[in-house]
């Protein structure tokens, strides 16, 4: 260790954390108390509920329905003893407004009673209505300083839950959050009414074939594996842009990162695992159901991956996941960085979102089964995909947009900004067979002998997976691969919901208006194939099995039509379109208001991110990085000239002083170019976002690229910044 480092101190104390004891033993795990899960689930409802409130409850979960008063009475008592008997002092609507987080007011369940003491309460009408203010959430206009009212509303669909701290507990209450006048202020509530919408036209195929006996409603189904990075909490702290922005401005990667593939998969460092297994307790405390966990491409960078779940739980599951990670990650000295690109020139972090669609007697519908050939079921849910993501792939694109996720999209470890459909080689036969008129045959993955007679022959899928494709087909579910790893799912999930449900809308109306009364089997099948071979000829072009990175297939999408949105600049606009209005109006998702807020309140998020990371980018150079450059500048001039005084010749100094100083000019340069690039111009939110790609983005990469070049330079004893290596090497 450099015993001049600015960060040796902060490597040592990293250092002693991991070797003493205490780091290893601080978390012991007691194995009743970890499994005493912290939910107020269907278990516990029916230990405690009365038996007529338990039914109606169940029923009003099952089937989306509203849950009387007096039985929100009945229930928010029930709650409130159970929370009380495992310490919990307080209550929150736990909500999740446009900011992208999680937010909650604490209230007391403690109440006087008048008489010197006190009672713990809480009244059914305290459970189902909350009462937030409005105004300091981003609200995209629909809701102007002075007018603070906004409600929160119970969702009963997902169960309540306990948060523990060192000295408190909280019962949160899953809640959506609207405005004074009901419009959605959150990502909850616009998600709801897409599930509603999906339900309403998926039962209408269902009845087509004859399935919907004892089905009482669809949803769709998520399982959103979240990537992360995680690195010292005392090396964190001396990184201004880690603590303000959550990735590194400045930084160059070290002469071994990830080249080697050797952290992919591998061995998970002692430390890191301790965390992940007291990780995985807090969140099996908190219901969220995990199953997976393993290193990543880049150093320093890890997975989780839960099960699947209904998309609303599975939503609010992926909010409190990232919530417990960051949480967690301090117990054990760590800081989990979420951001999609925290390290330039290694892989970045994303979501895999892997949606579904399921009956509530637990049918995939997205299952091909053996013979697919024969499924007809199965290829109108695919084909009404197909079309959905054809129609309407600018708006799933405009959903996983933003500041961050534009570092990561079209990089190698995440798919391109163009939208295309994978489906392997089977599906991709199967369509090719409806195009011409009929199907005969399924193809078969058969099974692979490995050569060994202690190996077992291995059960082979019938295609391949694609992990360029922006949204594939993995056997029983499409996995939409470029959602952010800070973004919440809900908003992606919202648009594949609403944009499905009007696919599947057009084909069962298709097959409807052809199929008259009382059809017989064979001419529902005939009249299937006719709409599901048109649909594929008019949207097969949405489909591409091959290499999303090459540009070839920009190439090629161009001349398919296409869009490549590049960045989120390039995207926001396609939910101002007429088309998107129409849409999510048509299936009462969003009103138009509505939609236009949420234009609004990503344009500013983009426009606002972009600012604090040149603002922060400013400061760090002119404080930091700039100061340390001279005293490098002054040592290299000092040495030039006590050497010649002694009659040492220093002519490659002298280059190396003059090529250094102008290093500095253009850094100084550069700087001055961010601060006038700063003063963005007064126009629509939208041009504004323009003007922060194209000039002040630009600007920050010319200032980075000078600052990773002084970097290379100056004295590392002098650098105030901890480098890449140190970041990723200690874990």
């Amino acid at each position: 260790m450099n015993p001049h480092d600015p960060h040796g101190e902060a490597v040592a104390a990293s250092l002693k954390w991991q070797s003493t004891s205490a780091g290893n033993t601080a978390q012991k795990r007691n194995i009743d108390e970890i499994y005493a899960c912290d939910v107020f689930d269907e278990r516990k409802m029916h230990e405690r509920l009365p038996k007529h409130v338990y039914k109606n409850m169940l029923e009003a979960i099952q089937n989306r329905k509203r849950i009387s008063m007096p039985d929100a009475e009945v229930i928010a008592t029930a709650m409130k003893d159970w929370a009380i008997e495992r310490g919990a002092t307080h209550y929150t609507h736990w909500f999740q407004p446009m900011t992208g987080l999680t937010a909650e007011k604490h209230d007391a369940l403690i109440t006087p009673d008048g008489q010197g003491s006190v009672v713990y309460r809480l009244a059914g009408s305290s459970l189902v209505q909350g009462e937030p203010d409005a105004s300091s959430f981003p609200s995209g206009g629909l809701r102007a300083t002075f007018e603070a009212r906004g409600y929160t509303a119970w969702d009963p669909t997902s169960p309540a839950f306990i948060v523990r701290g060192t000295n408190y507990a909280t019962l949160c209450i899953p809640t959506a959050f609207v405005s004074w006048n009901g419009e959605a202020l959150d990502k909850k509530t616009p998600l709801l009414r897409s599930i509603d919408a999906l339900d309403k036209q998926a039962m209408r195929i269902l009845r087509i074939f004859g399935t919907d006996t004892g089905v009482n409603s669809v949803g769709s189904t998520l399982g959103s594996e979240q990537e992360y990075f995680l690195i010292d909490q005392n090396l964190y702290f001396a990184r201004p842009d880690l603590m303000s922005c959550g990735r590194t401005l400045f930084g160059n990667t070290p002469p071994k990162h990830q080249q080697l593939d050797d952290h992919y998969f591998g061995s998970i460092p002692t430390r890191v695992n301790a965390f992940m297994a007291t990780l995985e307790d807090e969140l099996f405390r908190l219901g969220v159901p995990v199953q997976t966990r393993h290193n990543e491409v880049a150093p320093g960078q890890y997975e989780i991956a839960p099960l699947f779940e209904s998309t609303n739980i599975a939503c609010d599951h992926q909010a409190i996941l990232m919530d417990t990670l960051k949480r967690v990650a301090g117990r054990y000295g760590f800081v989990a960085l979420l951001h999609e690109k925290p390290f330039a020139g290694m892989n970045g972090s994303g979501k895999h979102n892997n949606w579904s669609m399921s009956t509530d007697t637990g049918v995939n519908l997205l299952d091909p089964q053996d013979e697919t050939h024969t499924n007809n079921q199965f290829m109108t849910f695919l084909c009404a995909v197909i079309r959905a993501v054809h129609l309407h792939g600018d708006l799933i694109r405009a959903a996983i947009s933003g500041a961050s996720n534009d570092h990561r999209l079209g990089a190698n470890e995440a798919p391109p900004a163009i939208i295309s459909i994978f489906l392997g080689d089977m599906l991709t036969d199967l369509i090719e067979q409806i195009e011409k008129g009929s199907t005969s045959r399924t193809l078969k993955g058969g099974s692979l002998d490995l050569g060994a007679r202690s190996l077992p022959d291995l059960k082979r899928d019938s295609g391949d997976r694609n992990r360029t494709s922006p949204f594939a087909f993995t056997g029983n579910k499409f996995e939409l691969r470029a959602v952010g790893s800070t973004a919440s799912v809900a908003w992606p999930n919202t648009i594949i919901n609403t944009i499905v449900a009007d696919s599947l809308d057009f084909v069962a109306t298709e097959i409807e208006s052809k199929l008259g009364k009382n059809p017989t089997d064979a001419k529902r099948d005939q009249v299937v194939l006719k709409v599901l071979q048109s649909i594929i000829k008019e949207h097969k072009a949405i489909v591409f099995n091959g290499d999303n990175y090459a540009q070839a297939w920009q190439d090629e999408a161009a001349r398919r039509g296409l869009p490549n949105l590049r960045s989120t600049a390039d995207a926001l606009p396609a939910l101002e379109t007429s088309t998107a209005k129409k849409l999510f109006r048509k299936h009462k998702v969003l009103s138009t208001s509505e939609l236009e807020s949420r234009v609004e309140i990503f344009a500013e998020k983009y426009i606002t991110e972009v600012s604090i990371e040149a603002q922060q980018m400013v400061s760090i150079a002119r404080t930091l990085l700039l100061p340390a450059a001279t005293k490098h500048q002054r040592a290299l001039a000092e040495t030039i000239v006590s050497s010649e005084q002694a009659g040492a010749s220093c002519e490659g100094l002298r280059d190396s002083l003059i090529k250094f100083v102008d290093m500095v000019h253009a850094f100084q340069d550069a700087i001055a170019s961010v601060e006038s690039a700063l003063e963005i111009p007064e126009q629509s939110a939208l041009k504004q976002c323009v003007y922060c790609r194209e000039t002040l983005f630009s600007a920050t990469e010319v200032l980075r690229a000078c600052g990773d070049a002084l970097e290379r330079e100056v004295d590392q004893a002098l650098w105030p910044l901890p480098s890449y290596h140190d970041l990723l090497s200690l874990r």
